[in-house]
């Protein structure tokens, strides 16, 4: 109870409410809106969050990234279109629910289930990251570098049918890290002279490019008839709990398996989403409706999407190991105030961390709140003209890229970026390697330099320590089961 007390009042004293809330309403738009993804705007916004207080920036991210999944549901159900990508399940038994006239019913389900599945999220992330923060005091350099190696390897794997091109990506994203001053030997490493690259590639402008402004040239690219016109029908618009307490198992499961994919780096929604909806269909007694319009496919799909919203926290939080392009942001919104993630932060910072749990709780209680009354009033935003949104986003990304350091250099490598992102989108290469070898490939060099340093170069290290050792059979076991799946899916073709 004084975590939870100390937590409001971090949160009502210093105005932080209103971050969430418009942190919430930017990422329910942007969920509304298809074709616009939660990470442009994030990354739009991430250069504002460093003049902020810490709790105010980090919360103003957390809320458009909660409140997008939440949003996104609209035109997955009433358009078929899915507002953000992990939605794509939603639509497939969503539309046709809003097809026979039964869209307020759909989307009362979808808010229901994502609000079930975010409360569970933020409980997880309140007692598993105390805990695991603690085994951290167990980790030396090791096996930080083991956590690190063991966190690309999940991100590449997490790709699935691209498991190829994510490597690639995630190798030039490490070698991007390698730019700047080596500071064991003091040399410049890939600058090409250019003082502009002495302190590496900056984080903010390469997620700005990569994800903001390549987004804009597609919706630049789109056709001038591109708005909608959508319709919300029929009743039982707060019908959810009912729906949702007669598919309780399949709620609860789902938001255990969102809350465990949330953990693994590179997995997170899409991966929860499709486990929760094929077992949901496994189990059902009527498997023939899913795809048709079946409540509990709808409930399994939100539900396990918004399970990893605050999950998806714990490792970040408790060993400063972002599990996507998402919470790399948020680490160097914590990096910039000095906020260590770790053991420490639970104790140097607890209000930080009390106000943090409290903001995330509010801000799942009022979108679904304003979800659930506003959705008639929202369904407009499908109108806006693609083109205008991917104009406006293109000018703030330039901007937001410049503001960072008010240099002219930092808006060019978004522009340079923002090229490479618009090809990869066009030829269906993952762009999230890049950011987490970007992020994780300078944690995994500099911790592995610094074992090697301390075992005076013998490897052993990694094997006579047991969390160590455990991590690295881990990785050796998920690259084998992926190769394994592989081969045997190829001899079965």
């Amino acid at each position: 109870m004084e975590l939870i007390s100390l937590g409001i009042n971090e949160v009502l004293s210093g105005g932080v409410i209103w971050a969430v809330i418009i942190g919430a309403l930017i990422g329910v738009t942007i969920g509304s809106i298809p074709g616009l993804e939660p990470a442009g705007v994030m990354a739009i916004l991430l250069p504002l969050t460093f003049s902020m207080e810490p709790l105010f920036g980090v919360t103003l991210l957390l809320g458009v990234y909660g409140g997008a999944w939440y949003g996104g549901a609209i035109p997955a159900i009433l358009m078929n279109t899915p507002g953000t990508p992990v939605a794509v399940l939603t639509t497939y038994d969503g539309y046709p629910m809003a097809k026979r006239g039964e869209g307020k019913k759909a989307l009362s389900i979808a808010y229901t289930s994502s609000f079930f599945g975010g409360i569970i999220s933020v409980l997880s992330l309140v007692f598993f990251a105390p805990v695991l923060s603690q085994v951290a005091t167990l980790f030396g350099s090791a096996e930080f570098a083991m956590l690190a190696l063991l966190g690309m390897v999940f991100v590449v794997l997490a790709h699935n049918e691209y498991a190829i091109e994510a490597a690639a990506m995630i190798g030039l994203g490490m070698f991007l890290g390698t730019i700047g001053i080596d500071r064991s030997y003091s040399t410049q490493v890939y600058t090409l002279d250019q003082s502009f690259l002495l302190a590496g590639v900056p984080l903010v402008p390469a997620v700005i490019g990569l994800f903001a402004m390549s987004q804009a040239y597609i919706l630049l690219s789109t056709k001038s008839g591109d708005s909608f016109k959508t319709k919300l029908e029929g009743s039982g618009h707060f019908s959810g709990f009912v729906v949702l307490l007669r598919n309780k198992v399949t709620a609860i499961r789902s938001a255990i398996l969102g809350v465990l994919m949330g953990l693994l780096p590179g997995v997170g929604e899409f991966g929860s989403q499709f486990f929760s909806y094929t077992l949901a269909q496994k189990f059902s007694k009527k498997p023939d409706e899913f795809g048709n319009g079946a409540e509990a496919g709808i409930v399994a799909s939100e539900t396990s999407n918004n399970a990893v919203t605050a999950s998806v926290l714990i490792p970040l939080l408790a060993f400063g190991i972002p599990a996507d392009a998402l919470m790399a942001m948020l680490l160097s919104v914590f990096m910039v105030h000095n906020y260590i993630p770790g053991p420490r932060l639970f104790t140097e910072h607890p209000e930080f961390i009390s106000g943090l749990y409290v903001s995330l709780f509010i801000m799942n209680i009022f979108v679904f709140v304003y979800l659930t009354f506003a959705s008639k009033y929202i369904v407009n935003i499908t109108r806006i003209r693609g083109r205008f949104i991917g104009a406006l986003i293109f000018v703030l990304g330039f901007l937001g890229a410049y503001s960072q350091n008010y240099q002219i250099t930092d808006a060019l490598i978004a522009l340079f970026f923002s090229v490479i992102g618009y090809i990869m989108k066009r030829n269906n290469i993952p762009a999230v390697p890049i950011i987490l070898g970007l992020v994780l490939g300078p944690v995994f060099l500099d911790r592995m330099r610094q074992a090697l340093g301390v075992s005076n170069g013998n490897f052993e290290i990694f094997v006579d320590r047991p969390i160590a050792f455990t991590l690295l059979m881990l990785t050796m076991l998920s690259i084998t089961v992926f190769v394994f799946s592989k081969v045997r899916k190829k001899a079965v073709a």
